[in-house]
């Protein structure tokens, strides 16, 4: 409920923010535009009459403003952009009528808020998205060396591509125009020097995972297969807070749950609304396909389960047996695996939340 005097509505971009305050006492309505230096935002919202609360759109500013104002002791909400109401005859959009909307829905208890995470949660989240986007240059880099040697009709054979015994091949290739074979250098070592970034930054991840808070969760969620320690640190550092959701409520966030056009007798469903969290969600399809083959437990779940609590391991037994089980019914329906996949990542996501959140639910209920 909101319960402050005046609501601050600000419209937060690289080099401006326009900002409007609405006074709850006296209906007035103040606008100003304001440098986007955190000093000058606080300096201007401590002269309003309090107390005050104030909202601005999540974007790719971040959150350093958020928590600079509660560290001021300023309430801040940061709006989910997609979840904001807009009238549908609006047709006039400014900076200074977003501020005022925006002013209006905090009032009105209108706004859905996201969840912020602490500065040493965005560093772990950042160090992940530099592995991803390290993940896409690979790919592509080994595309272009690929494709380079396909035009000139030269194919690799001897095996598995991208092996050792793969790069030693490469490196025996010598083109015979100058500037093919120059071209081809540039390329095969700019696919080596992304191989070696990727190896820094999973070594990094590694450590990260064995010592920092994420650890008891990552622990945990790699009792499932398809899950390392590199895919389960990535669901932890992007999910957060997993207390948000409950299993029901988790495939839907990340976006695993069918699209619906529902209007009176009518009920037609689409595909997936691939709403929430890309990363997260492309880490759990990938994870997905690991519980078609049979389920054994070999040496290396084994090493996984060892540095998890016995109840883990026998909730990520139960969760391998019970997804395995899904597969075969599906193949047996005659699904597409596309589809099939995506319907085992989204309980499969459920799984998780469900190891994610085991201690906390057994210590209420020992509390209970």
């Amino acid at each position: 409920m909101f319960t402050e005097r005046t609501s601050v509505g600000l419209d937060v971009h690289a080099r401006s923010v326009v900002a409007a305050a609405i006074d709850g006492s006296t209906g007035e309505l103040v606008q100003t535009r304001l440098t986007p230096d955190h000093g000058h935002i606080r300096s201007w919202i401590q002269d309003l009459p309090g107390p005050v609360a104030v909202t601005y759109e999540a974007g790719p500013t971040g959150f350093g403003l958020s928590r600079a104002l509660e560290a001021d002791g300023i309430r801040c909400v940061v709006a989910a952009p997609s979840k904001l109401q807009r009238p549908s005859g609006d047709r006039i959009k400014t900076d200074a009528r977003d501020a005022v909307h925006l002013a209006r829905l905090l009032r009105l208890d209108e706004i859905t808020a996201v969840t912020v995470p602490s500065v040493e949660q965005e560093a772990a989240r950042d160090l992940v998205r530099a592995r991803e986007d390290c993940r896409g240059d690979l790919m592509r880099a080994r595309h272009r060396v690929s494709k380079l040697l396909l035009r000139h009709g030269i194919v690799y054979t001897g095996g598995a591509a991208w092996t050792g015994a793969h790069h030693a091949w490469l490196a025996r290739q010598h083109l015979p125009n100058p500037a093919t074979r120059m071209a081809f250098d540039a390329e095969h070592e700019a696919v080596l020097a992304t191989l070696a970034r990727r190896d820094r930054l999973d070594a990094a991840i590694t450590a990260m995972a064995a010592d920092s808070e994420f650890t008891p969760v990552v622990a945990r969620v790699c009792c499932l297969r398809g899950i390392s320690t590199l895919t389960g640190f990535g669901l932890a550092v992007e999910i957060g807070d997993w207390h948000r959701f409950t299993g029901n409520t988790i495939g839907a966030f990340l976006g695993l749950v069918p699209s619906e056009h529902s209007s009176g007798a009518s009920r037609a469903q689409g595909p997936i609304t691939k709403t929430g969290n890309t990363h997260a969600r492309r880490l759990l399809v990938e994870a997905a396909w690991h519980h078609r083959p049979a389920y054994r437990i070999g040496a290396t779940m084994r090493a996984r389960w060892d540095k998890a609590p016995a109840a883990a391991r026998a909730r990520g037994d139960a969760g391998n047996r019970r997804l395995h089980e899904r597969w075969v019914r599906m193949l047996e329906r005659k699904k597409r695996p596309t589809v099939a996949t995506v319907a085992i990542a989204r309980e499969l996501a459920g799984w998780c939340w469900s190891l994610a959140v085991m201690d906390e639910v057994r210590d209420e209920v020992a509390a209970g």
